[in-house]
């Protein structure tokens, strides 16, 4: 599953993406439970860059996005 949303402002690099965590019983049927993390990674990108890194039908998420950002003339 690939997870897409935009925020106004800069992300600072630096700083490790926090994830959540899910329990699950792990190996399958041997009655032991673990801590995964829910997200595996993160990154941030420019909507040129973004493209092909999204699905087709994620696309319009970033035709959307554009268009609000072209209102705004903030470079993608």
């Amino acid at each position: 599953m690939v997870l897409a949303w935009a925020f106004d402002g800069d992300w600072d690099d630096s700083q490790p993406i926090k994830s959540n965590t899910f329990e699950m019983e792990w190996p399958p049927g041997s009655g032991q439970h673990r801590c995964f993390p829910e997200i595996d990674r993160a990154a941030f990108f420019t909507v040129p860059q973004a493209r092909p890194r999204l699905k087709a039908a994620q696309h319009p998420f970033l035709d959307r996005l554009q268009a609000l950002l072209d209102k705004r003339k903030i470079p993608g």
